[in-house]
């Protein structure tokens, strides 16, 4: 399948904006002014205002003195430049690669795009029907080259559909100004005689870059295909992307979960066959006014189970408002990774990490709470208790050590032991009494000492001597002396951690 590109030619982009604003401009002279030089010279002039023969570069006074009724607002700096980026974005529901041609186009590559609309004709006649409702005067062509889209939209009256093959053609008949050539060149050309493409096409390459320089053979042949001309699209091209224009705007949220669906299913298949999972999938609706409604998922792991992501997004479409309706659909998943079928073991049962069960149960905790309240701690090789265990990186993260078996820990640790009042017997005895928060606990059962060591390549410090002790109701803490006992009772008591 050959290229296609489409060349959007916006003669009054700023003016129009103008107008959008304040529509009593609209059928009258209108200009845009800005200083230059110490002189105010007119930026851009509606169509009225030219047909009056006020035109972008002359002084604002001249222009005055030809009609005194002028309308004059002040120009905006970088306005055209914003305005293009913002339509471009628009033209994302017609192709997914549009990109600015400042001062006053934009470039969209079509290729494989006219036959979803029922070809060419039909095509252009959609876009710049839907410019032309948003308020835009625009003239429009596509051919196979950027170049000759460019050309023809500007500069051929006639049909601005190229059929494929036929771009050469198309270009003989028009001004040298049409391959996009400085303002000198043309000059040049036209003082030569050259004033129609036709007259120099033929001409030997050698002569024609020995006579008007590298800029000019680069346009030339980038216009007749020879040379690959590369523009740079205003949204990144996400690899894996679904699209689903709508025949009708969908307004409804059956309509927008059927939609995702589909696309989850076609995108999923895909993936599968390129033995690739995403792990975060963007699901964007264009809505008729416009704008743009979103919302976003992330796995654990890879993952190329449809049913599975249309759960992760049930609970967030709810969030999208179609208003008038929304007439394109496409599903993005910018972050893929490599994902191959764990193979299953019969001797030994399901479970564990690995199973994919987990990460997806995971999945959608982290869609209804948060992932930032879902935690997994490996343990890290220190022997201080607060040192011992590391949030991990991820579900798939292997420890460098294991867990300490021989003595119990607490399946909760507080992050700074919590200093208690204790009643404990000498020198070594667990504790009978503790107050905790003001509660009195009565010990039933305890074990201990564990002695535990300040690692002191870290910091000094005195050891803690653990205790495990259970109280009247059944609850089981871990508790600590810090230093050892004297008589002077400057030793203290803390509450570490919480058992099951």
């Amino acid at each position: 399948m050959g290229r296609r590109f489409i060349s959007i030619w916006f003669r009054y982009l700023t003016t129009d904006w103008f107008t959008l604003r304040e529509p009593g401009l609209k059928e009258m002279p209108f200009v845009l002014s800005a200083s230059s030089q110490g002189r105010m010279i007119i930026t851009a002039a509606n169509a009225v205002a030219e047909a009056k023969g006020i035109d972008a570069g002359m002084a604002l006074a001249d222009a005055r003195a030809i009609f005194p009724g002028l309308k004059v607002r002040d120009d905006q700096p970088g306005l055209a430049e914003r305005l293009l980026y913002k339509i471009a974005g628009w033209c994302i529901r017609f192709t997914p690669i549009a990109a600015i041609d400042p001062p006053d186009g934009i470039i969209l590559d079509v290729s494989g795009c006219a036959h979803l609309w029922g070809g060419d004709e039909r095509y252009l006649a959609e876009i710049q029907k839907r410019l032309h409702d948003r308020g835009y005067s625009v003239r429009l062509a596509i051919a196979d080259t950027i170049g000759a889209a460019w050309a023809i939209a500007r500069y051929e009256r006639g049909s601005c559909i190229v059929k494929s093959g036929m771009h050469t053609e198309a270009l003989l008949a028009l001004p040298p100004a049409a391959l996009r050539l400085e303002t000198e060149t043309v000059e040049r050309l036209t003082k030569l005689g050259l004033r129609e493409i036709s007259q120099f096409i033929t001409m030997p390459y050698p002569t024609l870059k020995r006579r008007f320089g590298a800029h000019f053979m680069t346009r030339l042949h980038q216009a007749l295909g020879q040379e690959e001309e590369i523009i740079q699209p205003v949204q990144p091209i996400v690899p894996y992307s679904e699209r689903l224009p709508c025949i009708e705007p969908i307004v409804t949220a059956t309509g927008i979960e059927m939609a995702l669906q589909r696309l989850l299913e076609t995108l999923c298949s895909r993936l599968q066959r390129e033995q690739k999972g995403l792990r975060v999938a963007v699901f964007k609706g264009y809505r008729v006014d416009g704008k743009t409604q979103q919302v976003d998922i992330g796995t654990n792991r890879p993952s190329c189970n449809a049913r599975h992501l249309l759960k992760l997004f049930e609970d967030k479409l709810s969030t999208i408002e179609p208003d008038l309706g929304i007439e394109l659909f496409i599903l993005q998943a910018p972050k893929v990774e490599d994902h191959y079928a764990i193979q299953e073991k019969l001797w030994e049962g399901a479970g564990g990490l690995e199973d994919l069960r987990l990460s997806e149960l995971i999945d959608r905790l982290a869609g209804r709470i948060g992932m930032n309240a879902i935690r997994r701690y490996v343990p890290d090789e220190h022997y201080w208790p607060e040192r011992s265990i590391k949030p991990a990186t991820s579900l798939q993260e292997t420890p460098a050590s294991s867990w300490e078996l021989k003595r119990p820990r607490p399946i909760h640790l507080l992050p700074r032991p919590e200093r208690i009042e204790v009643t404990a017997p000498i020198p070594d005895y667990p504790p009978m009494l503790f107050r905790y928060k003001g509660k009195l606990h009565t010990i039933k059962r305890a074990d201990g000492p564990e002695r535990i060591e300040q690692e002191w390549w870290f910091e000094q410090g005195q050891h803690r001597d653990y205790y495990y002790a259970e109280d009247q109701e059944g609850k089981r803490y871990w508790l600590f002396r810090l230093g050892h006992y004297d008589s002077e009772k400057t030793y203290q008591w803390f509450i570490h951690g919480f058992f099951a």
